[in-house]
């Protein structure tokens, strides 16, 4: 999906002083791990980097904050990148424009055939579920008797939206969501940076939000998530799609990414994403000391 926030400025600086350290110890082929530009993908992103950097000691080149889906998809076409994460619902409804599914199997076994088409291989799911997440305000919620989307739907006169940018435009977004819960909305649609909508509902700028299911700021119980009572959301499993020709080309490289798969619980990612967003802890730092404590 497309998600979150950036990385702060200072764990940015630490991701290129990690790359520069690595540049300049490491041997072999050059990888380049790309990501989206919001705090998720660029914590995925690391970890890869680094599980790859500490596995085959080989130079890894980090190219994050590419932008919003396509851009991402498309420099891996292009080889670019090598890799980067994605999500099976992303891929399925926005990249390959297919009908979406609540069958998680069926969705990745999709999105693994249609990929192939570009040469591109999904690594197993590392194991969480991003979805989207309407959230509301909890007091709202029990003010409004509104604990799931269908009595979202019901609820008049309507709703002051909060969403990102592509949540406007995707086939897994807004237009599909009002046509199956019927949802009201008064005014237009308040986008802004995913990072910045928990803001907005803690200063009443909006009263519901389009955010995700591994928000670190979901641990805070003044949220609430709104139950998709009617599945409208595809399943958004986590993994990593990687150029078939990378794999072949740097021995070891799809191994090391292997280890990944099923690693990370939704519960352990939304722990992540709050070391970043709310503790604001460097990305480089939270990546090395879950790499540590991976089993292998």
């Amino acid at each position: 999906m497309a998600r979150k926030t950036n990385f702060p400025a200072r764990s940015l600086a630490a991701v290129a002083a990690c790359l520069a350290l690595a540049g300049c110890s490491s041997t072999g082929p050059r990888v380049v791990v790309g990501s989206k530009n919001f705090a998720e993908q660029l914590l995925l992103g690391e970890i890869a980097a680094q599980q790859i950097e500490r596995r085959l000691n080989i130079h890894v080149e980090r190219k994050f904050q590419l932008g919003g889906t396509m851009l991402a998809h498309e420099a891996l076409v292009k080889g670019d990148i090598d890799l980067y994460p994605e999500y099976t619902g992303t891929a399925l409804t926005a990249v390959l424009k297919r009908t979406s599914t609540d069958d998680a199997g069926r969705a990745l076994t999709e999105v693994r055939s249609g990929y192939a088409q570009w040469g591109l291989r999904w690594m197993d799911p590392l194991g969480f579920d991003d979805t989207f997440a309407m959230v509301m305000r909890r007091e709202d919620s029990a003010a409004r008797s509104v604990r799931t989307l269908s009595e979202a739907g019901a609820y008049q006169p309507g709703w002051q939206l909060g969403a990102g940018y592509e949540f406007i435009e995707r086939p897994d977004g807004l237009a599909g969501l009002q046509k199956t819960y019927g949802l009201r909305l008064q005014g237009k649609v308040r986008t802004m940076d995913l990072g910045l909508l928990y803001a907005a509902l803690e200063q009443h700028q909006v009263d519901l939000a389009a955010a995700n299911s591994t928000d670190g700021r979901l641990a805070n119980p003044a949220f609430i998530t709104l139950l998709d009572d009617k599945h409208y959301f595809p399943p958004y499993q986590g993994a990593f799609v990687v150029r078939d020709a990378s794999l072949a080309r740097v021995p070891g490289l799809e191994q090391a990414l292997k280890e990944l798969s099923g690693s990370l619980t939704t519960e352990a990612m939304r722990g992540l994403n709050h070391q970043l967003q709310d503790l604001h802890r460097p990305g480089p730092e939270i990546a090395k000391e879950w790499l540590g404590g991976l089993k292998r």
